[in-house]
């Protein structure tokens, strides 16, 4: 038999013929760690865009309906809300008019205030609700009353704006 070489890796030699194996087969295996990262998140939405107290000099009036919003956060230590208005007075309409309402004249009702009013102060946040866990997954409806003695300023429309601000605990 003449001199042969056989050289085998992925085949079988029976009597001088190659014959195809198929090869071992390897694996190698490897772990990763799945890893989520859940942030602090609140929000404040659906706030009631405006509302409008209507009365005459001396007449306390009273919100129809309540201002309300959704408060949602994840935050199991809980969430503060608070409204301030931006600005000192509430401003009259009429071009020229020197009447203007003090903001503090508002005042605010909410399950903080536990039924009573208090004063709006533009230096100072009021507090109109608190909770001491998360909210609801589809968030918390609040609601807050509004009140003013009308004073004793010309026929007009005044406005200001209140700034709500949500904050987690």
């Amino acid at each position: 038999m003449p001199d042969m070489k056989i050289v085998c890796a992925a085949f079988a030699c029976v009597a001088g013929v190659l014959h195809a194996v198929p090869a071992a087969a390897d694996t190698a295996t490897g772990n990763t760690e799945a890893v989520v990262v859940v942030t602090d998140e609140i929000t404040l939405t659906e706030l009631t865009p405006s509302f409008t107290l209507t009365g005459v000099p001396g007449a306390v009036v009273t919100t129809g309906s309540p201002v309300t919003m959704r408060v949602t956060t994840n935050n199991f230590a809980g969430y503060t809300v608070t409204v301030q208005p931006t600005t000192p007075n509430l401003l009259p309409s009429i071009a020229g008019s020197t009447d203007v309402i003090p903001a503090s004249l508002l005042e605010v009702s909410g399950p903080a205030q536990a039924g009573t009013f208090t004063p709006l102060d533009p230096g100072t946040p009021v507090v109109v609700d608190t909770k001491a866990s998360a909210s609801a997954p589809t968030g918390d409806i609040i609601a807050n009353n509004y009140r003013i003695t009308v004073p004793f300023v010309r026929p007009d429309t005044y406005t200001g704006t209140l700034n709500y601000i949500a904050t987690t605990l």
